[in-house]
C-alpha cells in the first residue's frame, strides 16, 4: 500500500485482517519509499515483491500518477496490478488512471464495514478469480 494518510492505512489494514487466509500489507508513506521498496533499495534490500499495488493519487514529494507512470514503465513492475485506491472521484482523476495503466480504481471509504467490503472484494478477485503473473 501506497498511502500518507496513516488513517486510511490503519482502516484498510485492519479490513484485511477480517478476510479469510493470509494477508500481509506493507505501506510506503509516499512515492519515493514506494519506488525504494520495489526496487529493494537503502532500507528496503529485504523487502518482499507485492502481488498488487494499493495506491493513492495524493501525496507529497511524488504523485500517484508518477509513481504508476514509473511502474507502468518498468519491465520489472509492470505486471503488477495496480489498484488506485484514493478518495477522489473526479472524472479527471480516474481517466488518468487508466490512462496511466491502473488496473483498478476503488474509492476509499470512512466506514469500518465498508472498508472490509473493499479488502475482502479485492482479494476475491486478484487471489481466487484472477491469475497473478510470476515476477
Amino acid at each position: 500500500m501506497i498511502d500518507d494518510n496513516p488513517t486510511d492505512v490503519l482502516l484498510i489494514k485492519e479490513a484485511f485482517t477480517f478476510c479469510e487466509g493470509n494477508c500481509e500489507v506493507y505501506v510506503a508513506e509516499d512515492g519515493v519509499y514506494a519506488l525504494e521498496f520495489l526496487r529493494r533499495q537503502g532500507e528496503f534490500l529485504h523487502a518482499p515483491r507485492p502481488d498488487i499495488i494499493l495506491l493513492d493519487l495524493n501525496m507529497p514529494r511524488k504523485s500517484g500518477l508518477e509513481v504508476l507512470t514509473e511502474l507502468k514503465s518498468d519491465p520489472d513492475f509492470k505486471r503488477i496490478p495496480v489498484i488506485v485506491y484514493t478518495s477522489s472521484v473526479t472524472k479527471e482523476d480516474i481517466k488518468a488512471a487508466y490512462n496511466h495503466h491502473a488496473n483498478s480504481y476503488i474509492r476509499k471509504s470512512v466506514d469500518f464495514d465498508d472498508c472490509i467490503k473493499t479488502a475482502q472484494s479485492i482479494k476475491d478477485f486478484w487471489f481466487t478469480s484472477s491469475v497473478l503473473s510470476e515476477p
